[in-house]
């Protein structure tokens, strides 16, 4: 299994915010992707929304619970975060958790995985948020005991940040429930994916994305790995309309919001702020993507629609422009 076609649900905060409609309107997401083509649908593991999205009074639900219940509204799709936070579980507990949701699901859930980093929620929730070096410690120790226990085994650490003893995983639907680490970390984050991981998100500008993936042959070779027993994917944040110029539009609106406007910035700053962007019409869209992310050689794609994922049949359009490119 690996993910071909994701899409992410990055945001809750929806037109009328009436609690009682919002999980509803995840729902109907969830099924609108699982109908248009998609393989995963992904929601973000944090308690606060971003810096760049929202504020963090804006309304975000809880990872687990939330794909929990998305596992019984759907039925083939599979189940995942962009990306758990490790400094927010103990290991043991976390590897509990996936192992549940893939039984809930029936096979279908995939363990996304990263070192954390967003210190607001650490600090006013109580999280220890360390040093960088400490975070890609918690990181590797964890995996020493989350990976076993997926694979059916009971295992022993004694380590500087955690400790497992003989710890037990029952039930379990699979042995091989896919583990996807995401960052862009050459060294850390790359290397811990070719020792532990099937999947890897990659976190960096479309631009970078040759050169993170010459480092990932080279933390595989290190590691005595076939590189092509690990698939890649990409997270692409996509504007999209029928009408094209109204995606444009929308861009121009959320990046002054968010201080930077397009008629005061030189075309190269504009270009810079917004290279992460896919905007257009659906076609628009994919060729873009095809452009500057599958065709350097990047196996999937995750996509999520900031404006307008919400709106039924955004997402049907986004399937039928992409499913093509990935499947």
């Amino acid at each position: 299994m690996s993910i071909r076609l994701g899409y992410q649900i990055p945001n809750f905060s929806y037109p009328g915010g009436n609690v009682a409609d919002l999980f509803p309107t995840v729902i109907a997401q969830a099924q609108e992707a699982e109908s248009a083509g998609f393989d995963t649908v992904l929601v973000m593991d944090h308690f606060y929304q971003l810096p760049g999205i929202g504020s963090p009074d804006e309304p975000m639900l809880e990872a687990y619970t939330a794909l929990g219940a998305l596992a019984t509204a759907t039925s083939t799709i599979n189940l995942s975060t962009l990306v758990t936070g490790n400094t927010y579980r103990n290991p043991a507990m976390l590897a509990k958790t996936i192992t549940t949701l893939d039984v809930v699901s029936g096979g279908r859930a995939i363990l996304g995985l990263g070192a954390g980093w967003f210190e607001l929620e650490h600090d006013e929730m109580g999280y220890e948020f360390g040093t960088f070096t400490e975070r890609f410690e918690r990181l590797e120790e964890a995996l020493q005991i989350i990976e076993p226990m997926l694979r059916g085994k009971k295992p022993e650490l004694d380590g500087k940040w955690y400790q497992a003893h003989g710890t037990r995983n029952n039930p379990q639907f699979r042995t091989d429930l896919p583990i996807m680490l995401g960052g862009g970390g050459e060294k850390k984050t790359f290397g811990m994916a070719a020792r532990y991981a099937q999947h890897l998100n990659v976190i960096a500008a479309p631009s970078e994305l040759p050169r993170k993936l010459d480092a990932l042959a080279k933390r595989c070779e290190e590691a005595g790995r076939d590189r092509s027993t690990i698939k890649t994917s990409f997270l692409a944040t996509v504007f999209l309309d029928a009408d094209g110029d109204k995606a444009r539009a929308e861009v121009v609106r959320r990046m002054r919001a968010n201080g930077v406007d397009h008629d005061s910035v030189s075309a190269d700053d504009w270009a810079k702020a917004t290279e992460r962007f896919f905007v257009g019409s659906p076609d628009e869209v994919a060729a873009d993507i095809k452009a500057r992310v599958l065709d350097v050689g990047i196996d999937g794609l995750t996509i999520n629609m900031l404006h307008n994922g919400h709106e039924p049949g955004n997402i049907t359009l986004a399937g039928k422009a992409l499913a093509p490119l990935v499947n």
